[in-house]
């Protein structure tokens, strides 16, 4: 009887990464969560390492609730529902926009849910996808038809950038200056190709991103070692229409501004630190008309990611440099953060 107990005990629990504190963390056995009303169970299957993810970890996310298991950017297989849904089957490839507004706040009345004064969210307020299970509500719940499980992982972070986009102005013909070519960066840069954007210069450290970025499309590649105000006078005499920083670097996005033409726009995607500060001149925004625009997260964007995913039109698996399996979570965290090479990081829960 007691081994009974013991096997059925073992039956429901599972592995996961959890963080106790700021820089502590190790893998866990939990108890498997159960679908409540209106919630959905997903085996994950593949989870992406996210700069929020390295955020935390070093504890400089306010958002971020101790202890809690990670992760966000994930895909996987229905394997219960709760009571209640409608929408899923047992058996269903999904993924889900990790972000859960309460619906009833003035933010969330006037559709800015990624502004909700309630707002919950996976991997950072509620126990997330860096584990072998996670609950999510049916109404964060997307499938993903025939997509792989990676590229189901990606669906999130390109969300992020369609939300950006429907704050951003864009004009056929536009020139834009993106900083940064990292995955975020290789996303934002594929994207504006596709909504006008006719000529795009991506700057970065990194000889390798600035190859990749090349062949997902970029116009023009420059080492941040050799980028300055004359070199981008090449590029566009009179300034670019858009200028994206995707580094979260402070001294970069203060910096970036200055590339802007009349009437640009700075469009700030990368996540600065908390406590960060930057300078900018009020009176060049006034006297030249730029727009400084900020974009968090993503605000019900999901389907637009997957259709430009599904329809070739942005490509994500490139972007997957490396594959670990949960069990070495410390060292895909450790090439997320240093590794020189580094695009996006996913955790293999198949392996």
């Amino acid at each position: 009887m007691a081994t009974d107990t013991m096997t059925k005990m073992a039956a429901n629990m599972m592995s996961a990464a959890q963080f106790t504190a700021p820089k502590e963390g190790a893998l866990v056995n939990v108890p498997r969560p159960e679908p409540q009303v209106g919630e959905v169970l997903i085996e994950v299957k593949r989870a992406g390492v996210c700069g929020t993810d390295i955020h935390i970890w070093h504890g400089d996310y306010a958002l971020a609730r101790y202890p809690l298991i990670p992760g966000h950017e994930f895909a996987g297989d229905v394997v219960a529902v709760g009571e209640g849904v409608k929408r899923f089957a047992v058996g269903d490839r999904v993924t889900a926009d990790p972000n859960v507004p309460c619906l009833i706040c003035p933010e969330c009345q006037r559709n800015q849910f990624n502004q909700c004064h309630n707002l919950a969210a996976v991997g950072v307020t509620r126990s997330g996808a860096f584990a072998n299970y996670i609950v999510v509500p049916e109404r964060s719940v997307f499938p993903i038809g025939g997509l792989s499980y990676a590229t189901g992982a990606l669906i999130e972070p390109l969300a992020c950038v369609v939300w950006g986009l429907k704050r951003v102005d864009v004009s056929p013909g536009d020139k834009a200056l993106l900083f940064g070519a990292g995955p975020m960066g290789c996303l934002v840069m594929q994207s504006l190709l596709k909504v006008g954007v006719t000529d795009i210069t991506v700057v970065d450290m990194s000889p390798k991103r600035l190859e990749l970025a090349t062949s997902l499309g970029a116009t023009t590649t420059i080492s941040a070692d050799d980028f300055d105000v004359e070199r981008a006078k090449q590029h566009a005499p009179y300034g670019f229409e858009i200028v994206v920083d995707a580094t979260g670097v402070p001294k970069v996005i203060e910096n970036a501004i200055h590339y802007a033409r009349p009437a640009g726009t700075l469009w700030v995607f990368g996540v600065a630190p908390e406590t960060a500060m930057v300078s900018i001149n009020p009176y060049n925004v006034f006297r030249h008309d730029l727009r400084i625009v900020g974009s968090f997260a993503v605000n019900k964007t999901f389907q637009e990611a997957t259709a430009l995913i599904e329809s070739g039109a942005v490509q994500v698996e490139p972007l997957i440099s490396h594959v670990v399996p949960l069990s070495e979570f410390a060292e895909g965290l450790r090439l997320a953060e240093h590794d020189p090479n580094r695009m996006k990081v996913q955790f293999d829960l198949t392996a």
